[in-house]
């Protein structure tokens, strides 16, 4: 068995049944993303429009895909035509740009609002403090369903030092669930990656973005 199947079957051995795996790509070679889904992978994370074009005309539907890195408006038209998620939904223009866009197209598009957990300046994202205003905007769009929140949290060597954010954007997840907004389902919450994942699930992420725990560092 190659390095990645066995990197994907422990990890999908020692998730939680509740806990989605998201297979995070970027940059990495088509052979290594077949590999991986090969192995029982099930959701491709996207961080370029342009590599997600390239693999899906080779995998297709065979999975679900995510978008997890930043989405230009310029982009949308072509991100909604892959994607099944959008998880970095983060400014009012862009909401309304894919509800424009998918409506042209007859698609109602998931999406999770990144939350800018840490309030760092050079990050995407809703600051904690403008999240439920924001979504309470977003409960008006037919054509994308709010299905959660996602965040980055700061990019700390010690994950137990980005505890606090993940915790903080979960209490901000039950907050929203028990506004019980039109439109608006407060399901999955994505949080950790390969050096914080257990954290994050130790604080209710239930989609964790894995890369180089399946691929090895580059």
């Amino acid at each position: 068995m190659g390095l990645i199947k066995e990197n994907v079957k422990d990890l999908l051995m020692q998730l939680p049944k509740d806990v989605n795996l998201v297979c995070a790509v970027k940059s990495r070679r088509l052979k290594e993303i077949l590999e991986a889904i090969e192995a029982g992978v099930k959701i491709i994370g996207e961080n370029y429009i342009q590599e997600a074009e390239e693999h899906f005309k080779v995998i297709g539907n065979r999975v679900k895909w995510h978008l997890i890195g930043h989405l230009q408006l310029n982009k949308v038209k072509k991100a909604i035509r892959i994607f099944d998620m959008i998880e970095t939904l983060d400014s009012l223009k862009l909401a309304e740009e894919l509800n424009r866009r998918c409506k042209e197209m007859g698609k109602i598009i998931s999406v999770l609002i990144e939350v800018n957990s840490a309030e760092e300046p050079q990050k995407f994202g809703i600051l904690p403090k403008n999240l439920i205003s924001f979504i309470k905007e977003l409960s008006y769009l037919e054509n994308i369903k709010v299905q959660g929140l996602m965040t980055m949290g700061p990019n700390l060597k010690d994950p137990e030092r980005i505890r606090p954010y993940f915790k903080l954007t979960r209490e901000l997840f039950e907050s929203i669930k028990n506004l019980n907004l039109n439109n608006i389902e407060m399901k999955y919450l994505s949080m950790g990656m390969s050096d914080s994942y257990l954290v994050a699930i130790s604080e209710g992420a239930n989609i964790i973005r894995i890369g180089t725990k399946i691929f090895e560092r580059r």
